[in-house]
């Protein structure tokens, strides 16, 4: 996985276009300073949640972490899905 598509910087790059949850449910996000607002929730996800479940699935050598409900912090299915997405080489510039 390419953790350095996943810093906070990165996502600013990719505000605005489509991801999808683990369940095929399509969102956007917007970054406003330390926040990711996502078009499906009413509550942001702030910059540290986010960056807590990306060092979670770094440190994750046993492959324990499989899916969003593993991350157990709040927007989990949305941090999944950014993971799961810009967390690829080949995937997104």
């Amino acid at each position: 996985m390419d953790f350095e598509k996943l810093r906070w910087e990165q996502l600013e790059k990719h505000q605005g276009k489509a991801f999808y949850t683990a369940k095929k449910l399509p969102f956007t996000y917007e970054i406003r300073g330390g926040e990711m607002f996502v078009d499906r929730r009413s509550k942001s996800i702030t910059r540290a949640t986010y960056e807590k479940a990306v060092e979670k699935v770094r440190q994750d050598r046993e492959n324990q972490i499989t899916g969003p409900k593993s991350l157990c912090c709040f927007g989990a299915p949305y941090i999944w899905a950014i993971i799961q997405t810009l967390g690829r080489v080949s995937n997104m510039p």
